[in-house]
Parts: C-alpha cells; sequence; structure tokens
C-alpha cells in the first residue's frame, strides 16, 4: 500500500506500507490496527520525532525511517521484537549513541544501515549491538576503519565504501575471521 487512508479500510490484510514523502499523522493509535505489517518505509518524510505507535508492530521486519529529522528512537521500539533491518540513512541529526540501547534491545537486528549520516566515528558503546550480522557505513566520513566494530562478535558483512579511509593491511588482518569488508 502507498496510502495510509486507503491501507488504514482493511489494515489486518496489510504486510508492506510504503509511506514515502508523505505527512504522516503524529497519532500513536492509528499503527496498531496494523496487527500483520511486516515492512514500513517512512522515508523522506521530514518527521521530527517518530511516532511510539510503531513500537505497537509486532510483527515488524524492516523499518526504513532513512532520511528524516529525528534525533533518537522513541522508548517503544524495544517492543519491535521481530525487527530484522533498520535503514537509519540520510539521517544527519539521528544521535547513534543516545540510541545504542534501544538498539540492543532488539534480539533480531541483524542488519543497520547508517550510510550518508555524515559519522566520523561509531560510539564506544556499538558492541551492546552484538546480534547484528551486516553493518552499512557507506557514505560517511570515516578516515580510519573503526575500531569499535571488533565488538560486534557475529558482524560478517561491513560495507564501508565512499569513505575516505584507507585501511592498512594490518587493519585488514586483525578483523574477525570470515568478515566480509566492502571498501
Amino acid at each position: 500500500f502507498l496510502n495510509l487512508e486507503e491501507a488504514l479500510l482493511n489494515p489486518e490484510n496489510v504486510y508492506r506500507l510504503n509511506l514515502n514523502n508523505q505527512k504522516i499523522p503524529t497519532s500513536d493509535t492509528i499503527w496498531s490496527k496494523f496487527s500483520n505489517l511486516q515492512y514500513l518505509s517512512l522515508r523522506n518524510d521530514q518527521l521530527k520525532q517518530i511516532p511510539s505507535g510503531i513500537g505497537n508492530l509486532k510483527n515488524l521486519k524492516i523499518l526504513d525511517l532513512s532520511g528524516n529529522d529525528f534525533k533518537t528512537l522513541p522508548s517503544t521500539f524495544r517492543n519491535l521484537l521481530n525487527l530484522q533491518e533498520l535503514y537509519l540513512n540520510d539521517d544527519k541529526y539521528f544521535q547513534l549513541r543516545k540510541s545504542i540501547n534501544i538498539l540492543s534491545e532488539l534480539p533480531n537486528l541483524r542488519s543497520l544501515h547508517l550510510e550518508n549520516d555524515g559519522l566520523k566515528t561509531l560510539p564506544k558503546n556499538i558492541n551492546m549491538l552484538s546480534q547484528l550480522d551486516s553493518l552499512f557505513l557507506n557514505n560517511n566520513e570515516f578516515k580510519q576503519l573503526p575500531t569499535e566494530i571488533r565488538g560486534l562478535k557475529n558482524l560478517k558483512y561491513l560495507d564501508i565504501h565512499d569513505n575516505t579511509l584507507r585501511p592498512s593491511n594490518q587493519e585488514i588482518h586483525h578483523q574477525n575471521s570470515g568478515l566480509k569488508i566492502r571498501f
């Protein structure tokens, strides 16, 4: 579905909802109606804050919040126990360090996209996201390979292309075995 009004006619039958480039109501009550929603995209919706009602989407697996103006995730995100992939691309104001605690409580989160966010470093507590197996950091401002990724024990894929870094052979050699890095 590409339209909220249309999706609300039979919300229990909605599995994918793409509301990109739209004005999203901040009412939290509408989200609980989408009991079977698995994919939600709110890309480029100029959201200053994420509706906390999104935390009611118990079956949500993929969430795209890219291109918005929020700073942190609402505490209700802790309820997204089935979330597997989260897109936070082009979110220049997003404060990753302040949201790590919430993200760390998502047991099924495997893939995190932090592309084009103006990141120069990773927060020291990124290792709290030990469940991640894919991390996308391309198009940021890293000058060297973030050493903090060593704490991500399940990380198998790191995309860090289009940064200004030039890793040494030693940096690559010391990475987790089996880690695929895209420069």
